[in-house]
């Protein structure tokens, strides 16, 4: 494994996971949600990752486990790679308070409390919250991390998935926070800050699985990062794009990614 290739996707995973802060200054710098946008974000982000794993992710897996175990053991280990990954995203979601999903819809408006109980409440919140980020996005690191090892090509467009799916984690943490204290300082920095989870899981996954990389952990991590981003659209950003904006702007958002990363796939064949 090349070194510019450990610093390149870990430089990738960083970008991504530090996007918490563009979602932070959107949030910090307006008096209004722009929902419309964020539709359209989510939806697209959530087309990106849905064409990338079964297209190319579940394909690299598959190719990756039969060369190493043959046919048929390979093609069973691929999809019980992919519902692991499933389970893990799945178990890490349920662990998670509602309230303090990172996940869960929030808005600018919403968040105006005045009595000093709604503000220690708000704090919470966003402290909570960015907690939530750090334990749900360790596994979103790892996959942006090994994604760009395995495939450099691969990794960008999975990256910039990544972040633009982490811009209303950064709303989720900020908007709480700055209510409850006034200070946009610390909600930038606590927002900006919880997103260090991603390249923090890329780093310890690096560090673990380093010496035992070979064709059949590639595939086994493959398989599972393209469960993982399934669900994440499926059960999160699809959902919450519904919810920020107009049915149809998801829809187009969605649409709209598949085919941005299916002609980026076509430029590098």
């Amino acid at each position: 494994m090349e070194q510019s290739n450990v610093l390149f996707a870990f430089g990738l995973t960083l970008l991504a996971g530090l996007s918490t802060g563009i979602g932070s200054a959107l949030s910090l710098l307006t008096k209004k949600t722009n929902t419309r946008f964020l539709s359209v974000a989510l939806g697209f982000s959530a087309g990106v990752m849905i064409y990338v794993s079964f297209v190319e992710i579940f394909a690299k897996a598959k190719d990756s486990l039969i060369a190493a175990l043959g046919e048929k053991p390979g093609t069973w280990a691929t999809v019980g790679g992919f519902f692991l990954g499933i389970l893990l995203i799945a178990l890490i979601d349920k662990m998670i308070p509602q309230a303090e999903n990172p996940h869960e819809v929030h808005t600018v408006e919403e968040m105006d409390g005045k009595s000093e109980s709604h503000k220690s409440n708000l704090m919470r919140m966003g402290l909570f919250t960015a907690l939530a980020i750090g334990i749900h996005n360790f596994p979103e690191g790892l996959a942006t991390f090994t994604a760009a090892i395995k495939d450099p090509n691969l990794g960008i467009p999975i990256a910039i998935a990544i972040a633009i799916h982490n811009i209303p984690e950064g709303i989720a943490v900020a908007v709480p926070i700055f209510y409850a204290t006034g200070s946009r300082k610390k909600a930038f920095w606590l927002s900006f800050l919880s997103g260090l989870s991603e390249p923090v899981g890329a780093l310890i996954g690096y560090l673990l699985l380093s010496r035992f990389f070979n064709d059949v952990l590639f595939g086994v991590i493959f398989a599972s990062v393209a469960g993982i981003m399934v669900y994440i659209s499926l059960d999160e950003l699809l959902p919450s794009a519904r919810e920020y904006g107009e049915h149809h702007l998801a829809i187009y958002g969605l649409l709209a990614g598949m085919a941005v990363m299916a002609l980026s796939l076509l430029l590098f064949i």
